[in-house]
């Protein structure tokens, strides 16, 4: 009924985001695993009938999106993982198809983005979540329409990078109880991904939070002006921020 209005300026208006909001609410209040198999058949149609919601402008509706599909990879029942591991192989074949058969560039940094957040808020990484991995694999290897395309390689090579992330995590749990060695981690997880800024700033985000829970405020302080030393350089570029890092030489020399 709404068709035309949620689709005004490219799917990113008010009346797309309370509907979409809308499809979330579903998946953050708990349901039934029968209740979420139609939640995912929604969501299903949802995302292929307005894809420029998720894959232009704005990337809030996409990260939010993987968020919860990858919390459901981590559901205790098997048919839940199966159903989301579909819904998110899905999402990235249209991110593919969308992209005119060139990357999903978007749905990987995305799904990163929320791995690193979940575990953080969640803990995931058991084998329920190595399951789903496997079965986003599989789907990829038996899809004989993508045969002749990169998109299988694509899949595979960000699952091979989430197991990466849950695999430093895995050091990380080992090391709780020794802070320092905690965060070293944290910090060597965080240079690996330089060249991903927003990636850059989920771990430095992180770091922040274990310093501030062992009253390392200074530190903590150290992370979230790095953060902002990252966005400012960022605005530089873009040329909407005229000095960038050096903003912040007077704070603390680190900030190079």
């Amino acid at each position: 009924t709404f068709q035309r209005q949620l689709q005004q300026s490219d799917c990113q208006n008010v009346l797309m985001k309370k509907v979409f909001d809308t499809h979330m609410l579903f998946l953050q209040i708990n349901q039934s695993a029968a209740a979420l198999k139609h939640v995912f058949a929604a969501l299903r149609l949802f995302v292929g009938k307005f894809p420029s919601a998720f894959f232009q402008g704005q990337a809030d509706l996409c990260g939010s999106l993987c968020y919860e599909i990858l919390k459901c990879c981590n559901h205790r029942s098997r048919s839940t993982q199966t159903e989301a591991s579909a819904l998110l192989y899905f999402f990235m074949r249209k991110n593919f198809e969308f992209n005119k058969q060139r990357s999903i560039v978007r749905s990987h940094l995305q799904l990163i983005k929320a791995v690193s957040q979940l575990i953080a808020d969640a803990g995931i990484g058991g084998s329920r979540f190595q399951h789903s991995l496997a079965i986003i694999n599989n789907f990829a290897n038996g899809d004989k329409q993508m045969k002749n395309v990169n998109f299988p390689a694509e899949v595979k090579d960000l699952t091979k990078r989430i197991r990466t992330v849950l695999m430093a995590t895995a050091q990380m749990k080992e090391h709780e109880k020794d802070p320092e060695m905690l965060v070293d981690l944290q910090y060597s997880l965080a240079n690996s991904y330089a060249s991903t800024p927003e990636l850059r700033r989920t771990w430095l985000e992180s770091m922040a939070k274990i310093h501030a829970r062992n009253g390392d405020l200074s530190e903590a302080a150290m992370c979230y002006i790095h953060i902002a030393a990252l966005i400012a350089e960022y605005l530089k570029r873009k040329g909407l921020f005229s000095m960038g890092w050096p903003a912040f030489l007077s704070i603390t020399p680190n900030i190079k």
